[in-house]
């Protein structure tokens, strides 16, 4: 007859791997989130915002408290990265 607690042991293995997985993931999104909260929920109001930061400072999290933009933010775009179609 089996001792009730055999299993004890591969179970708590099996959580603890699991729990250290998580804990990683979470420690790597907190530091590509330039140590802040993941954002979930977002629309594209907030998505476009985030490509603008990343456009100004180089980092989808971070923010400028300048008043004007730098000169390179005028041609600095998206659009330019798009490859048109020729025919």
């Amino acid at each position: 007859m089996p001792v009730p607690f055999e299993s004890f042991l591969p179970f708590v293995i099996i959580a603890s791997f699991y729990c250290v997985t998580a804990s990683g993931l979470s420690v790597a999104r907190y530091y590509s989130n330039d140590k802040k909260p993941t954002r979930y929920g977002l629309d594209t109001w907030e998505r476009q915002m985030m490509e603008r930061d990343r456009r100004l400072t180089g980092s989808k999290r971070g923010q400028s408290s300048e008043a004007v933009a730098p000169a390179i933010f005028s041609t600095n775009s998206v659009w330019y990265l798009e490859k048109t179609r020729t025919h």
